[in-house]
């Protein structure tokens, strides 16, 4: 998101999230920024990248993994600051799961980059 959107609490700034309409106001930026760059693999840190990404809501649980995103290769997975307002109770499960996310990101970047 181009738009950092908070909340004052004294003098803290609480980052709050992004509605639908403002990623889809940014959605050109991140388009002419994708096309500037041109990624081998496009990676969607939580639902607001993947709403950003794909124009529409989508449950990282139910499409977590590679998935096509903006028109490019890409793949889904938890945003990391999910994993530091986890309970402790599946806290571990769910880092294990983030690390193995990572390790098949690189597997992709990898083979991409042989078949360039």
């Amino acid at each position: 998101m181009k738009h950092f959107k908070f909340e004052q609490r004294g003098k803290r700034r609480i980052h709050s999230k992004p509605t639908a309409g403002d990623v889809k106001h940014y959605r050109w930026w991140l388009e002419k920024e994708l096309e500037l760059v041109k990624p081998r693999l496009v990676v969607a840190l939580g639902a607001t990248a993947a709403l950003a990404l794909t124009g529409k809501p989508i449950s990282v649980k139910g499409h977590r993994g590679p998935l096509v995103l903006a028109g490019h290769p890409g793949y889904l997975t938890i945003h990391p600051s999910f994993l530091l307002r986890m309970p402790q109770e599946g806290k571990a499960e769910a880092w294990k799961q983030f690390v193995s996310d990572m390790k098949q990101i690189r597997k992709l970047v990898q083979a991409e980059k042989k078949a360039a």
